[in-house]
């Protein structure tokens, strides 16, 4: 079957986006959306297993925070898909629609789990809409992944705001100075460092041997087994919900060899957050639907 759109669709659409004109943009996006989902219902066999686009297994898989379970096993296809839903959600964005946004970034995500600046931006309208957990594990998710530099202060600076928001000032104060080192003059950047020099000067003013001891104090991992970890843990997860036990804590216990006992409990802990919150918004969701 072929695709529903093509690159040159999108290049398009993203010329009138480079001259600011969001309502020529915007119902050419929105076809193309509706031609992709009725692509995806016919091209994409159900499935009892989730599976996620262009990934060799199931760690790698997992090795980004799930954004949306989809019952379908989703076929390769490329770029086009990926393109048009971050368009999407950038109309949406300066329409200051950003429950929208969210949602079309979300299958940008879903469509290339490898984009980091995606993964950012995501993190971003998580905040903004006021959901912590997945803003600051989103923002974690990139540290180990992300190839520019720029990306990964960003997303140091994106955990230097959340760690601030958990009235962890100094531990701010090494992600923000690690944000600095790696994106200086970088706007978000700038805006954790002026956050923090506001509300915590003490934390700011600190050493950096300081800083540094309380990124180490705290347990969380910053080397490449990190990202390892994470998948091991979120495959527990799984497991646990499905009653699983014994799979459950093998996968524990690969997550805990490879990054030590309180790294391990720090990213327990994150997830578990992370995923009460959106226990949370479903039933929610589902109450006023009922409503």
């Amino acid at each position: 079957m072929d695709l529903p759109i093509s690159a040159q669709a999108i290049q398009h659409v993203e010329n009138y986006l480079s001259q600011g004109d969001f309502d020529a943009a915007l119902p050419e996006l929105l076809e193309m959306r509706d031609a992709v989902e009725d692509y995806v219902k016919e091209a994409c066999p159900a499935s009892d297993e989730v599976q996620y686009f262009c990934f060799a297994d199931s760690f790698e898989r997992l090795a980004y925070r799930r954004v949306e379970k989809d019952p379908r096993t989703l076929v390769q296809v490329g770029a086009p898909f990926d393109r048009m839903y971050a368009d999407l959600a950038f109309v949406y964005i300066n329409q200051r629609e950003f429950g929208l946004a969210r949602d079309a970034l979300k299958q940008a995500v879903r469509w290339n789990p490898m984009n980091c600046a995606y993964r950012l931006d995501l993190a971003e309208l998580y905040r903004v809409l006021g959901n912590e957990n997945e803003w600051g594990a989103l923002a974690y998710s990139v540290l180990e992944r992300a190839a520019d530099a720029k990306l990964f202060g960003r997303a140091c600076a994106a955990l230097g705001q959340f760690f601030l928001n958990k009235d962890e000032p100094l531990l701010a104060s090494g992600f923000a100075r690690r944000a600095a080192a790696f994106a200086p003059g970088e706007r978000v950047t700038c805006q954790a460092l002026a956050r923090l020099m506001q509300e915590a000067p003490d934390a700011a003013n600190a050493s950096d041997d300081e800083a540094a001891q309380e990124l180490a104090s705290q347990g969380l991992p910053t080397d490449p087994n990190a990202e390892i970890a994470i998948c091991l843990l979120m495959c527990a997860t799984d497991a646990s919900k499905a009653g699983e036990r014994d799979e459950a804590t093998r996968y524990t216990l690969r997550a805990r060899d490879l990054v030590g006992e309180d790294a391990c409990a720090a990213l327990i802990q994150l997830i578990h957050e992370s995923d009460a919150e959106l226990e949370a918004e479903r039933a929610e969701a589902e109450g006023g639907t009922d409503a």
